[in-house]
């Protein structure tokens, strides 16, 4: 099992410590890239998808970067939506 399955099964498990960075490298490798300009400085982070325009938008973790059962399951359904996860 590659790396980025390891990962995606992670990320599809809901675990209790999913930080930001590893949804970052989850999201890059789905084509996502991540925004820096505009809305998206503080606690704002957004993710577009080149290809097609897809943007996956959340606000960051803080004071750790660890992220709420929301904010994966938001991700989750942005994806399932697009056709990325079956």
């Amino acid at each position: 099992m590659s790396r980025r399955e390891k990962l995606l099964l992670r990320f599809l498990s809901k675990p209790r410590d999913f930080n930001f960075d590893d949804l970052r490298t989850l999201l890059r490798r789905f084509g996502y890239e991540e925004v820096t300009a505009g809305l998206t400085s503080g606690s704002r982070a957004a993710f577009c998808r080149p290809c097609d325009g897809h943007i996956v938008r959340l606000h960051k973790p803080h004071p750790v970067s660890i992220l709420k059962r929301y904010q994966l399951d938001a991700v989750e359904s942005r994806l399932r939506t697009k056709g990325l996860l079956k």
